[in-house]
């Protein structure tokens, strides 16, 4: 079902989540899964003119490697792949998983709400609002035990008109 499924990183510690998610369901649909990272260097613009863009785009790189090289450990997909790409992330996220045949986007959110979303805005709900492929996001940031698998052997119950319908 999921052949090709990218994970786009930033590297943040709310990762882990987004990653053992992806991972799961690679294990499960025997997928490949990319992890991208994008250099977005337009973003420190307002730095100060000492600042060289060179030394910017040098960091972002750096941090973007390190970033990249913690997916791919933590990640038990037996296929992965990285890649980093130039430019703001959520045009180079779509950009990249159509580039690549992507069948799945699995990426974390921060949950922000109100007046913080509205003014900052978020890439996960650029990239979802702009895809034509499905898009999974994964809450980061809060602990969860481990993540319920469809195999797991749960007494499922039901509301009596579920059950009823189902008959």
């Amino acid at each position: 079902m999921f052949d090709t499924i990218l994970v786009p990183t930033d590297g943040s510690e709310g990762m882990a989540r987004v990653i053992d998610t992806a991972s799961e369901l690679a294990d499960v649909h025997g997928s490949t899964v990319h992890f991208v990272y994008a250099v977005h260097t337009a973003s420190f613009a307002n730095l100060p003119m000492e600042t060289s863009w060179e030394s910017v785009g040098v960091m972002l790189r750096e941090d973007g490697d390190a970033a990249l090289e913690a997916a791919e450990s933590r990640s038990t997909a037996d296929r992965v792949e990285t890649a980093m790409v130039d430019g703001p992330p959520s045009r180079e996220i779509l950009t990249y998983a159509e580039e690549i045949g992507c069948d799945l986007v699995v990426m974390g959110t921060h949950g922000r709400g109100g007046l913080n979303r509205l003014l900052l805005g978020s890439v996960a709900e650029r990239v979802v609002r702009s895809a034509t492929i499905p898009i999974m996001t994964v809450r980061v940031g809060e602990p969860i035990e481990r993540p319920a698998k469809a195999t797991d052997e749960q007494p499922v119950t039901a509301d009596p008109s579920v059950t009823e319908a189902l008959e």
